[in-house]
């Protein structure tokens, strides 16, 4: 009988967390306030506790993992491996296909790996409350349970198309205990000026986020908690391909390709960053940031230095970016919508050392389906972009007769997400490629830190 799942002991979840910035050839841009001056460690203790801060900036290749958090990871981790027989069998591919299974967290995704992290950090650091943005909703649950577990308040400003199309994200974190609200608010000066200027704003991650960090600026109780994007996020997202490692040895594998779904970049950076070290050493692999076509942020955004929200509160990073005012369509993978991605996935593929692939709505639904009918799990829509570009090269496999190792990870189940497939059963979804000028307009506005930031084609 063929092995399907691929289990490790508790024994052997991750006491370490891996920090890619240690085999970076580069070391990575610095954050800059808007002056265009480095923006001093100290400076961002106003909404973090010093110890995230402290692996925000660090460049050591190996951070501990405190006991209280390993423990509180024991609830899910570590997660299985699965070998998508069904599937491969389904394509006629001579490519063995992996996936991680992180939808088996109490938040059904893989955000909770971080939740619980920054959770109790802030404890450690007297933080009473914690306010956070969440788009799709699986950030908003992980918080709100990572909360619960650490004695931590939680509020949640919701992207407003999300809060209304996924109305059981939003009870499952009440359930939890936290408050969560449809943003833009009129709560928070940042809210109050997007309504003045889109009384009917859908709402956009940049914007809930605004609205967390000024809340959180506001009050000494109170920290704000990012879900992507910032180093220690991806950091402690890599326990997903830590495991992934030492499970694919176990059946003495090693993956050609790996495929992950990209919005900010928590997701990609957990499952590839750890096989980043192998590709540092000279091994030979491809690491594949999977973006929607909606909001293609690494495949037609520009590298610079730009505001992480829509306001302008954080400090400036380097990154692919749409414009920190960019305003995505209401498509159904929320989570990924955000208009910028991590500084260090930016860095990495702006200097060639990693891979992205826009995939258009309809194929990642199909793929979704597909997937569901053969392997028995409904994917969330951003894991759907993953499993879209798994079964391409699959396909391509076919042609060629090659036999590649494929791994691709499943961040989350879709329960919550049933609306938009029974939209795309009943054919009322479309593919929506974001118009060049709209990008065009928004890069219009990046911050001017002294260079020459836009392509020369966008220029007016």
């Amino acid at each position: 009988m063929q092995q399907t799942k691929i289990l490790l002991d508790e024994k052997d979840l991750p006491d370490h967390w891996y920090n890619v910035v240690a085999d970076m050839p580069n070391a990575p841009a610095p954050y800059l306030g808007p002056d265009g001056n480095p923006v001093p460690p100290e400076a961002m203790m106003q909404i973090f506790p010093e110890a995230l801060v402290m692996q925000e900036v660090s460049a050591e290749r190996w951070i501990p993992i405190p006991q209280e958090v390993r423990e509180a990871l024991t609830m899910w981790h570590p997660s299985p491996l699965v070998r998508a027989h069904r599937l491969e069998k389904e394509l006629g591919t001579p490519a063995k296909i992996y996936f991680k299974n992180e939808s088996i967290s109490p938040a059904g995704s893989h955000k909770p790996n971080t939740a619980v992290a920054q959770a109790y950090y802030n404890k450690e650091a007297g933080i009473k409350r914690l306010t956070t943005e969440t788009g799709a909703g699986q950030w908003g649950c992980s918080l709100a349970l990572a909360g619960q577990m650490f004695g931590i308040d939680v509020r949640v400003f919701m992207v407003k198309v999300s809060y209304e199309q996924k109305p059981y994200r939003r009870s499952l974190m009440q359930t939890w205990g936290a408050e969560v609200f449809p943003s833009p608010t009129d709560m928070t000066e940042a809210g109050r000026t997007i309504l003045a200027q889109h009384p009917d704003s859908q709402g956009s991650l940049g914007i809930s986020i605004s609205e967390a960090v000024e809340e959180a600026a506001g009050r000494d109780d109170t920290n704000y908690a990012l879900g992507s994007v910032l180093n220690h996020v991806l950091l402690h997202q890599t326990i997903i391909g830590l495991e992934a490692k030492k499970q694919l040895e176990m059946v003495g594998d090693y993956p050609d390709m790996i495929f992950a779904p990209c919005g900010g970049g928590s997701n990609f950076g957990g499952i590839a960053f750890p096989f980043f070290a192998d590709k540092a050493a000279g091994k030979k692999i491809d690491l594949v940031a999977v973006e929607p076509s909606s909001c293609p942020t690494l495949t037609k955004g520009v590298y610079a230095y730009d505001f992480g929200d829509t306001i302008g509160l954080t400090p400036l990073m380097k990154m692919f970016t749409l414009g920190h005012d960019f305003m995505p369509p209401g498509i159904h993978a929320g989570g990924l919508r955000y208009h910028g991605d991590s500084a260090l996935v930016s860095q990495l593929y702006k200097e060639g050392l990693i891979d992205a692939v826009a995939v258009p709505q309809l194929e990642t639904f199909e793929a979704g389906v597909q997937f569901a009918r053969t392997e028995g799990i409904v994917p969330a829509p951003e894991s759907c972009h993953a499993i879209a570009g798994a079964i391409r090269e699959a396909k391509r496999c076919k042609e060629t007769g090659e036999a590649k190792t494929l791994l691709f990870n499943l961040s989350g189940h879709g329960h919550f997400d049933m609306t938009s497939y029974e939209r795309f059963i009943a054919g009322e979804l479309s593919n929506f490629d974001y118009p060049e000028e709209a990008i065009k307009e928004s890069l219009q506005h990046l911050p001017n830190v002294g260079y020459d930031r836009i392509p020369h084609q966008w220029r007016q």
